[in-house]
């Protein structure tokens, strides 16, 4: 909540209490859930590390975060640095405490780091079509239930360019097949914060193998889900649960899937399915803007990242000067 809110709570107490603990829910929904999770980790991680050191963590002077920063260099990357200094900067700012993350202890102590430590990201590798086609190929071998399900959750995932949470959080009542294909409502992710919702369209694959509707709706009728979460769990005797799987299930399946079809799993992650559509998209020569509608990504940046190293040996300029 932000400081000036706590401040007219704090003049009228005893009129605006009830609507200060609304406005305290309506703030915690401003987040998504997995980042509320990820600053309410930094934050605890934050407190336990004062309290080991026997000093106060709220209200924390710039030195000390300056310090606690140095320490978690040693094991921690830089995007997960930064993500601990604005969760402990908005801890403070909810307590009606400033922290001037600006300050010389703070900013030069984390620009040194940078330097010394770098920012590029170790990137996961996209699981491209040649890569979903080679997992598909070895899950159709198993008849089971558990096998029909990974098969319909790669090719959703694939086809969709759908986050990990995204994936997990479809139901039902989200999916409508047509004879063009099938609809997928998303009713809220990771970039439409104010829960707009949209809408992709999936169409049918080339074969039954790799065809995303037929799939998913032999999927649908194998596990007999009418209603409720789209991809469960399937217990160690084969039936189907009724709880949703995780956003950590995802990655487990994309790794089981390819770990089958002889490629290493450690170089694979769930988002390995939305950033190998781009990928896959991109050496197909499929125009930026299209790619963009499917991905949802707000920024180009972001976006043209994956489509540069899909296309690094598209077109490369090395392979034209005769070597």
């Amino acid at each position: 909540m932000p400081e000036t809110a706590l401040a007219v709570v704090a003049d009228h107490p005893s009129a605006l209490a009830p609507l200060a603990e609304q406005a305290r829910n309506y703030a915690r929904q401003a987040k998504a859930a997995n980042t509320r999770r990820a600053y309410r980790a930094a934050w605890e991680d934050f407190a336990a590390w004062c309290a080991e050191r026997g000093t106060e963590a709220l209200p924390a002077t710039p030195a000390l975060v300056g310090l606690y920063l140095t320490d978690r260099a040693a094991t921690h990357k830089v995007a997960s640095l930064r993500l601990r200094l604005v969760a402990i900067r908005q801890a403070h700012t909810l307590a009606g405490h400033r922290l001037d993350s600006t300050a010389p202890e703070i900013a030069e102590v984390l620009k040194g780091i940078i330097r010394t430590r770098g920012t590029a990201p170790a990137k996961k590798e996209a699981a491209v079509t040649e890569v979903v086609r080679d997992a598909l190929r070895e899950l159709a071998k198993d008849p089971g239930l558990r096998a029909l399900r990974d098969r319909a959750l790669l090719l959703l995932g694939f086809a969709a360019a759908l986050r990990r949470s995204e994936l997990v959080a479809l139901e039902r009542a989200d999916i409508v097949f047509s004879r063009d294909g099938l609809m997928v409502t998303l009713r809220r992710a990771k970039t439409d914060q104010e829960g707009k919702g949209a809408e992709l369209g999936i169409p049918f694959g080339t074969t039954a193998l790799t065809c995303p509707v037929r799939t998913l709706q032999a999927w649908l009728d194998a596990a007999g889900i009418k209603a409720g979460p789209l991809f469960v769990g399937i217990n160690k005797a084969g039936r189907r649960g009724t709880e949703p799987l995780s956003d950590k299930a995802v990655a487990l399946v994309v790794k089981a899937a390819v770990t089958a079809a002889g490629y290493n799993a450690k170089v694979y992650s769930g988002h390995s399915l939305r950033s190998g559509f781009a990928t896959s998209a991109a050496r197909a020569g499929v125009p930026e803007a299209h790619i963009q509608i499917q991905t949802r990504h707000k920024s180009l940046p972001v976006l043209r990242g994956y489509i540069r190293r899909g296309s690094l040996f598209n077109d490369n300029a090395a392979a034209k000067v005769g070597l």
